[in-house]
């Protein structure tokens, strides 16, 4: 009910004017014992796919052995976007939160995207950092396996805040991936907004063309950060995603102990 609205940044100013001033000490304690949860209640996650050269590149790379690397390139240049559900609210994690790799995988990356929130009425409101976590192994053995690839416990992350603007976010936001294994950096890269094929308004507008979200929805627009194909992710590893304005979104590698 606080997020869902139009002019939310109007809205939040008015009750900031309103509010009392938290004690550093109080403030700074809250924020330092990881309990920063994700900011969402009901909301559905979608994701966009190939929606940067880089990706369609990646997922052309991982399909060729079953023939559907063409798939790829084709949706790309298509007029409709690759739109797809990522996760229900509750399979969402946060800032210092893990996230996991499935243990019939072989090959797990995590994709750092500029993810919008969506109001009910289809008018972006805010921004976030989003990681969708993907089994590239799974996605290139067959396309139809997309929703194995994608959809699974722990396999969405946001954070560590809303951002708040009535400005849209700047094309020359700058997105950057750190990925540690035992505090050694083994991945690191940086892009920007800029370089996306597909503008913000137009990725909402398929999405809420034949859907409704009462609550509103958060999107992921796709990733241009892209491991090599020789990489994949370990448990333990640290993945710390960056995006000006918005902060850092911090999770570490695990993997699901109630499936053996």
């Amino acid at each position: 009910m606080l997020v869902n609205r139009d002019n939310l940044e109007k809205y939040l100013l008015s009750k900031v004017k309103k509010s009392k001033v938290a004690i550093p000490d109080e403030a700074t304690a809250w924020l330092s014992d990881g309990s920063i949860l994700p900011p969402i209640s009901r909301q559905e996650v979608w994701a966009a796919g190939v929606t940067y050269l880089k990706s369609r590149n990646a997922r052309m790379e991982e399909s060729q052995s079953s023939g559907a690397a063409s798939l790829y390139d084709m949706v790309y240049d298509a007029e409709r976007p690759e739109l797809f559900f990522k996760a229900a609210a509750s399979r969402v994690s946060g800032h210092l939160q893990q996230v996991y790799i499935r243990k019939d995988s072989s090959w797990n990356v995590p994709e750092p995207e500029l993810t919008l929130f969506i109001n009910s009425n289809g008018n972006i409101q805010g921004y976030t950092c989003g990681n969708d976590m993907s089994s590239r192994s799974i996605e290139g053995e067959n396309a139809l396996y997309l929703p194995q690839a994608k959809i699974y416990e722990k396999s969405a992350a946001l954070g560590p805040c809303l951002y708040v603007s009535s400005s849209p976010i700047s094309g020359e936001t700058a997105i950057k991936m750190v990925i540690t294994r035992g505090g050694i950096e083994v991945y690191q890269d940086s892009t920007t907004v800029s370089r996306i094929k597909r503008s913000f308004t137009e990725l909402t507008g398929y999405l809420y063309r034949e859907c409704d979200f009462q609550h509103g929805c958060y999107l992921m627009t796709g990733t241009c950060l892209v491991p090599t194909s020789g990489f994949t992710l370990q448990v333990g590893d640290v993945v710390e995603i960056s995006i000006d304005a918005i902060g850092s979104l911090i999770n570490t590698i695990g993997i699901n102990p109630k499936h053996k």
